[in-house]
């Protein structure tokens, strides 16, 4: 499989007023800081890590909502950062949006099939698609039916629906321009448990039918086991462990990301009252602070003193899993 998207050290830092005498001095928060990774046709990359580590804005500089700091995103072998305002806007077409809220990012003075038919509308406008009115009717039942949602609903109002229907329409609205790529930023985290299953087996089903990518953030780690094909671990603005996701979670390297694995609860009691967890002490450092060495170094519990000033690199593990690497001295 080749690489549909690739992403060489993507940064993305958020001015955050300024300090120092007459305050010239510039501060920032470094939500991404020199993110790198790649993702290949057919694949699903899933992306974890605590709250604020910085996987959200991952995806939304990606997408070009956010314009990153520095840093290149090939999409099909093409530079989004080098293009223009039209050529982004074509290169869109096959990089699509799933939000977190399902509610929120649906226009509640929208019908359902205004919401999925307005992608197509939009890009006939711009004459960047070659569509009737009814071939863009036809597409939004076509796609109402593939998400599992019946026709007639198409007019109704996100506000009738369930969490778990809006999902599926944001689903539909995302797959209008028929993308190669789908961002998907927590689609299922404010979904219940038993509606969670429904949109991840979707999500497998519309992967199989149509051959879709996906990068998919989560920090459920038995949502990221079961969707993902390789799983990158994030931690403050960094990615610090990306594997298959069977080898990351049977031999973890980074301490990070073995104390991350040991938080997730088993469903075997006697399994479950014998393991140990590992506790990290400390709270998670200011993201608005860069430091000299490994950034999770105030909180790891295996520590040396080149930690303190070297920044490990993220490469391989071994000769043998070149696939599997983590940015850590100890391997």
């Amino acid at each position: 499989m080749s690489d549909l998207l690739e992403v060489k050290d993507l940064c993305m830092y958020f001015p955050a007023g300024s300090s120092g005498f007459f305050k010239r001095e510039k501060r920032f928060i470094y939500a991404v800081d020199g993110v790198s990774f790649s993702l290949k046709k057919g694949e699903t990359l899933g992306l974890v890590g605590e709250s604020g580590c910085g996987k959200s804005t991952v995806v939304r500089a990606l997408s070009r909502l956010y314009t990153p700091t520095s840093g290149d995103v090939y999409l099909n072998g093409k530079n989004l950062s080098a293009m223009n305002r039209r050529q982004l806007l074509e290169a869109r077409r096959n990089m699509q949006l799933v939000f977190q809220n399902p509610y929120a990012s649906l226009n509640p003075r929208m019908t359902t099939g205004d919401i999925i038919a307005e992608p197509m509308r939009i890009y006939k406008k711009l004459k960047l698609l070659d569509m009737t009115d009814g071939d863009i009717e036809a597409r939004v039942e076509n796609l109402m039916d593939l998400v599992g949602l019946l026709k007639f609903y198409k007019n109704r109002y996100p506000h009738e629906f369930s969490g778990g229907q809006r999902q599926r329409i944001g689903i539909a609205r995302s797959l209008a321009l028929n993308p190669q790529l789908v961002l998907a930023d927590e689609p299922v985290s404010a979904l219940d448990v038993s509606i969670q299953a429904q949109i991840l087996n979707l999500f497998k089903d519309i992967q199989k039918e149509i051959g879709l990518s996906y990068l998919f953030i989560a920090h459920d780690l038995a949502v990221i086991e079961y969707i993902s094909d390789r799983i990158a671990v994030m931690y403050l603005g960094k990615i610090v462990e990306i594997s298959d996701y069977r080898d990351l979670y049977q031999n973890p390297v980074h301490p990070y990301t073995q104390a991350l694995l040991s938080s997730a609860p088993i469903p075997d009691p006697k399994i479950e009252a014998k393991r140990q967890r590992i506790i990290l002490t400390g709270d998670v450092p200011s993201p608005n602070i860069r430091r000299p060495g490994c950034y999770f170094y105030d909180r790891c519990p295996r520590r040396m003193d080149k930690c303190k000033t070297d920044q490990p690199e993220l490469k391989s593990v071994s000769a043998e899993k070149s696939d599997h690497r983590a940015a850590c001295f100890l391997q």
